[in-house]
């Protein structure tokens, strides 16, 4: 029993340490964590005693902790708040770090379960350049942070503040993800733009065309009556115009959908059937250009609530742009796989064996009107985008191991 004694020990001292918290906030009368020496002395007590419980986990399963019968109301009143504020804490929607300030070099250690998992494997792929620019943060100071994932770039505000534990000056840094509410309010504000640019553009471009035609039938009529160069010239001029306005037209059409996306009906989607849909659809494709296409789902009995038409589509748009990309490889090959990632989220991932994307236009091809590709309207990537946040989830461009490009769908 010697390999258990220091877990026990660590209990019964936050046992202890606790107990001694209650008493002095009691003394006062009242219980608030806000106080500087009950309140600290009670999360340090909570500290030990589930450091102690998790170094004991491994060698024999301990009772759960319960107050003692006959412990006096304020000292179990204080108790119970302070675990409610430690799992609080735990569970918190932000990562929070604590920089010990007195220590060199600074130590950045995880608080919550949030902080945790950043800093687990598959997350954050550079963690000392993480932690160098957590401690670089002075208190009171926010500024947002780019986090580097296998995920891809995450975007996070980072607010430092400072306190003081037993005398020792400390660092209290949270991270706020960020990323979906950038996309989203960045996506609304593309939506009024283009809503607006499309609208105004239609209201000059209608008319336009349609006196381009009529002149074009008034010059056919009189055409005999004009001298042969003008005629032709007029003829020539009317017809360019014409046509750049019906082209005109249906590129704004383009756009305009990009603006109009209707909300999602979402109903159950069993993800194998409908990735036997889209290999049907686009499958003989590629295998006639030599290469293939190959569906992959984990479990198989895989569900989700979305708009099946909605999300069909952004896959539809992620596999065209594969197509594309590959129209040089003489073996094209692209990749569909979905399976639950970590905290039970659902990951869609579209992978091909083209180019890749350069690094520095990843950050701008899901804006809408940007392409790389000389006939390229713009809007393929930024619909994708559109779908799948009308659907409640998000969408992103990863490195891929090898070569590539790699798009990560999480719902």
């Amino acid at each position: 029993m010697a390999s258990d004694a220091a877990p026990r020990r660590a209990i019964w001292a936050g046992a202890l340490l606790l107990g001694a918290a209650a008493w002095s906030v009691g003394a006062h009368g009242a219980v608030s964590l806000t106080t500087a020496g009950g309140a600290l002395a009670a999360l340090v007590a909570v500290g030990l005693i589930r450091r102690g419980l998790a170094a004991s986990a491994v060698v024999a399963p301990l009772p759960p902790l319960e107050i003692p019968v006959g412990v006096p109301h304020d000292q179990a009143q204080l108790a119970a708040r302070v675990l409610a504020l430690e799992s609080q804490v735990e569970h918190a929607p932000i990562a929070l770090f604590r920089i010990d300030s007195a220590q060199l070099p600074l130590a950045v250690e995880p608080v919550n379960a949030n902080a945790r998992r950043l800093l687990a494997p598959g997350r954050a792929t550079d963690l000392d350049a993480l932690r160098r620019t957590l401690a670089g943060l002075a208190p009171g100071q926010r500024r947002m942070i780019d986090v580097d994932t296998e995920q891809g770039i995450e975007r996070a505000l980072a607010t430092a503040g400072a306190l003081s534990i037993e005398g020792r000056p400390q660092r209290l840094v949270a991270l706020t993800p960020m990323e979906n509410e950038l996309a989203a309010e960045a996506m609304q504000a593309w939506q009024k733009l283009v809503h607006v640019l499309t609208h105004e553009i239609m209201n000059s471009l209608t008319p336009v065309a349609s006196l381009s035609h009529s002149a074009r039938d008034m010059v056919h009529g009189v055409r005999a009556s004009l001298p042969p160069d003008i005629a032709g010239d007029l003829a020539i001029a009317l017809d360019a115009i014409a046509r750049r306005a019906d082209s005109l037209t249906h590129f704004v059409s383009g756009y305009r959908a990009l603006a109009s996306v209707p909300e999602a009906a979402p109903q159950r989607v069993v993800v194998q059937e409908m990735f036997a849909r889209l290999s049907a659809l686009i499958a003989p494709a590629w295998q006639a250009r030599g290469g293939s296409a190959d569906f992959r789902v984990e479990p198989e009995s895989l569900e989700l609530m979305a708009d099946p038409g909605q999300l069909e589509q952004a896959l539809v748009n992620l596999l065209q742009n594969a197509a594309q990309a590959c129209a040089q490889r003489a073996a094209p090959h692209v990749a569909v796989s979905a399976r639950l990632a970590r905290g039970g989220r659902l990951r869609i991932e579209v992978c091909d064996n083209g180019p890749g994307v350069a690094d520095e236009v990843i950050a701008d091809i899901f804006t809408p009107f940007f392409s790389t590709k000389s006939k390229g309207g713009g809007i393929g990537l930024a619909m994708v985008r559109q779908l799948v946040h009308r659907n409640g989830g998000a969408v992103r461009y990863a490195k891929s191991v090898g070569a590539g490009a790699r798009f990560i769908i999480t719902f």
